[in-house]
């Protein structure tokens, strides 16, 4: 077993999922529980998902779990471009968290790559 809080990548998911939070409250209430959820949910699911994986004992079932917590980084990528695209978000918004989505991804899928 490992510990997931002194694994980087938990913490820069939990930093991510306060960014989010942050972030939705800029939408719309028509969108709470449209982009609004949906957000949340995939930001909540990253450092879940790492810290579910490191309950796992073989490293292939730890690896499938970091597998979900990158599906889940890019589902919310996705969601906050949206956002954007439709005028919900400014530039000033997405300069701000895509990076640091974009690093948690690069980071997650190397250290899922030392399991294999």
């Amino acid at each position: 077993m490992r510990d997931f809080r002194k694994l980087e990548i938990w913490h820069l998911g939990m930093e991510l999922v306060k960014l989010t939070y942050q972030l939705v409250k800029k939408l719309p209430s028509e969108e709470q529980f449209g982009l609004s959820f949906q957000m949340r949910k995939a930001a909540i699911s990253m450092p879940s998902n790492i810290a579910e994986g490191c309950s796992r004992t073989s490293n292939k079932d730890a690896s499938r779990f970091f597998e979900i917590s990158i599906g889940s980084a890019f589902e919310l990528e996705t969601q906050i471009l949206a956002g954007f695209n439709i005028g919900h978000f400014s530039k000033g918004d997405t300069d701000f968290i895509l990076p640091l989505l974009q690093t948690f991804q690069r980071k997650t899928n190397s250290y899922r790559n030392t399991m294999n």
